[in-house]
């Protein structure tokens, strides 16, 4: 299976290439940005795509992560994966950020809880809390800052995301973290392996917000009707 992954969910703008037979990453770009992703990405797209001797038609299939992030970060990956996959007939799967922050980890020893935060800003953060297995014990939800303390105390999770250090800061335990990882944006290569494995059926590319927007229309400014 042929993979094109692609994520500007949060703090970069990444798009890779994986064959699943050849159990290889074939092109891999990731860019640090906060802003900007609309711009970057279809040249980011055909950067890879170019680098791994490809066309989109020879592809199997598209995966993109669809949240929590940005509201605009989201929605450009999201976008550009089915505009790709509609012009090339080709699936999308969506998977959250989350996941693909947690997933190295618990590849590499799912033993051991993991929980993926995020930094959603007002000492509250995006939370999901992996246990053994990979197994979900908490689902994608936005908290706060306290609760999700005590979810990765109780459990002993190591940590990942751009909300590891709050976690870690405020940490109950008298035992510190095992790990603690504040990265701000998934592996791609992981977006990619997560993406393959995906079920197509139960799988669909839709926006995972958890909260209302930051903006809103000014009611003052609205025109009154006829």
């Amino acid at each position: 299976m042929r993979v094109l992954a692609i994520d500007t969910a949060l703090e970069a703008c990444s798009a890779a290439v994986l064959d699943t037979e050849q159990a290889a990453i074939l092109a891999s770009e990731s860019h640090i940005m906060v802003r900007g992703h609309a711009e970057a990405l279809m040249p980011l797209i055909a950067s890879v795509m170019a680098q791994a001797s490809l066309r989109f038609s020879e592809l199997d299939r598209i995966a993109v992560t669809v949240g929590p992030g940005s509201f605009t970060g989201l929605r450009v990956g999201i976008a550009a994966a089915r505009g790709i996959g509609l012009a090339a007939a080709k699936p999308v799967v969506g998977l959250t950020t989350l996941t693909a922050l947690a997933a190295p980890y618990i590849a590499a020893d799912d033993s051991l809880p993991i929980a993926a935060v995020i930094d959603a800003r007002h000492s509250h953060v995006y939370l999901q809390l992996f246990g053994t297995g990979g197994r979900t014990l908490i689902p994608p939800r936005i908290v706060p800052l306290r609760e999700a303390v005590h979810a990765a105390a109780a459990a002993s999770a190591r940590l990942v995301g751009s909300g590891a250090c709050m976690i870690a800061q405020n940490w109950s335990n008298q035992e510190p973290p095992q790990l603690v990882d504040e990265r701000r944006a998934p592996d791609i290569d992981w977006v990619a392996r997560v993406g393959a494995a995906a079920d197509e059926n139960q799988s669909a590319p839709k926006p995972l917000y958890l909260r209302a927007p930051d903006a809103h229309p000014q009611s003052a400014a609205q025109l009154p009707r006829r």
